[in-house]
C-alpha cells in the first residue's frame, strides 16, 4: 500500500510540476524572445524559429508529465472517464510540439504579416492537436465538477470550466479576426486552465 501511495504521488505531482513549468517557460522564452508579441502572437509561435526547440520542447515535456498526472488521477480518483480526459489533454500537448504551426502573421521576423491562404499539413495536424487540447482540459474540468465531494473543489472546478469555454470561443473569434489581443487571450486561457490541473492534481495528493 505505502509504494501504491508514493507511485501515485509522483504522478500527480507530475501534473503539479507539468503545468507550472509549462507556463513560467512559455511567459518567460516569449517575453524575451526578439521579434515576438506576446501579446498578439500564441504561444505555439514560440516554437518556430531558431529559438523554437524551447517551446517544442516544453509542449512535449509538459505533455508527457501531464499524460502521466492522468495515470495518477485515475489511480487516486478510480474514474476512468476523468482520467481518460486527462490523458487526452497531456497527450495532445505531446502532439502541439511534435507537429509544429506554419510561419505566419509576422513570425518568426521576416515572415509575411498576414496569413497564408493554405498551410502545410504539419500545421493542419498541430491545429487539430490544439483543438484536442483546448476541448479535452474543459472536459476535464466538467467531469471534475461533478464527481467532486468537496464544495470549494467543486465551485471551483465549475467556474474553470465556465471561463475556459468563454475564453475559448473569444480566442476563436481573435485568431480568425488576427486581433492584435490574440496571445493574450489565448495565454489567459492557459493560465486559467493549467493552475486549475495543477491544483486539481494537488487536492488528489494523498
Amino acid at each position: 500500500m505505502r509504494h501504491y501511495c508514493s507511485a501515485m504521488a509522483v504522478l500527480l505531482l507530475c501534473g503539479v510540476i507539468g503545468s507550472s513549468l509549462f507556463v513560467v517557460t512559455f511567459l518567460i522564452d516569449g517575453l524575451t524572445r526578439p521579434g515576438y508579441h506576446p501579446v498578439r502572437h500564441p504561444v505555439s509561435a514560440l516554437a518556430l524559429g531558431s529559438r523554437g526547440w524551447v517551446q517544442a520542447a516544453n509542449f512535449i515535456v509538459c505533455g508527457l508529465l501531464l499524460a502521466a498526472a492522468a495515470v495518477g488521477i485515475l489511480l487516486a480518483t478510480d474514474n476512468p472517464l476523468l482520467a481518460a480526459a486527462a490523458g487526452v489533454f497531456g497527450l495532445s500537448l505531446v502532439a502541439s510540439g511534435v507537429f509544429p504551426m506554419d510561419p505566419m502573421r509576422g513570425y518568426p521576423p521576416g515572415t509575411p504579416d498576414d496569413t497564408p491562404s493554405t498551410t502545410s499539413r504539419t500545421h493542419q495536424w498541430h491545429d487539430w492537436a490544439g483543438a484536442a487540447v483546448f476541448v479535452s482540459l474543459p472536459i476535464t474540468a466538467l467531469i471534475a465538477t461533478l464527481q467532486s465531494d468537496e464544495l470549494l473543489l467543486t465551485v471551483y472546478s465549475g467556474a474553470t470550466t465556465a471561463a475556459l469555454v468563454a475564453l475559448s470561443a473569444s480566442f476563436g473569434q481573435a485568431w480568425e479576426n488576427d486581433s492584435p489581443r490574440t496571445g493574450l487571450i489565448q495565454r489567459a486561457m492557459i493560465i486559467v486552465g493549467w493552475a486549475w490541473f495543477a491544483v486539481f492534481c494537488g487536492t488528489l495528493l494523498p
